[in-house]
């Protein structure tokens, strides 16, 4: 009977080695996971917001397409600037927000208080193959950052 103990105790020590190499990999390292898990006890809440500009009179799909530029392209820039961030945006459900706007200036005058904040910004243009015309700033991405900060940038806004 000793054995049948014996070879529990090593499953489980494999196992939990499997277990910690996983974690190690996907955290980066006990230090890298420690700084996550003390980030959730911050009850910071991260969002990525897109600005929708509504006075081009894109359709819905065309909106859709723009939206989905502006999310890539913060998700690209904050993988370089901020990759902490992103992460804990990752693991806090990737919360997406789409708001809207009805003129240029302001999502110009939004990227530009953004980036005084140090925020992430994707100003999206679009190339004029389709409905619009080219060159037009179509949809701003703000974030993936902190809900709080976020929010004193386009809290004013309202849902698309």
């Amino acid at each position: 009977m000793d054995y049948i103990s014996f070879f529990s105790g090593i499953g489980c020590g494999v196992c939990l080695s499997i277990s910690l190499l996983a974690l190690k990999k996907y955290f980066g390292g006990v230090k890298e996971a420690a700084k996550t898990i003390k980030k959730f006890a911050s009850n910071a809440e991260y969002k990525l917001v897109l600005v929708v500009r509504t006075d081009l009179g894109m359709s819905k799909g065309k909106i859709g397409a723009q939206c989905g530029h502006a999310a890539v392209g913060a998700y690209e820039k904050a993988l370089k600037k901020d990759p902490e961030g992103l992460k804990t945006w990752q693991l806090t459900g990737q919360a997406k927000v789409a708001l809207k706007t009805d003129s240029v200036e302001e999502i110009k005058q939004i990227a530009d208080n953004a980036k005084k904040m140090g925020l992430i910004t994707s100003m999206i243009r679009d190339a004029g193959r389709t409905q619009i015309a080219p060159n037009s700033i179509t949809v701003l991405g703000v974030g993936p950052a902190p809900k709080d900060i976020v929010d004193k940038v386009t809290g004013h806004l309202k849902l698309l």
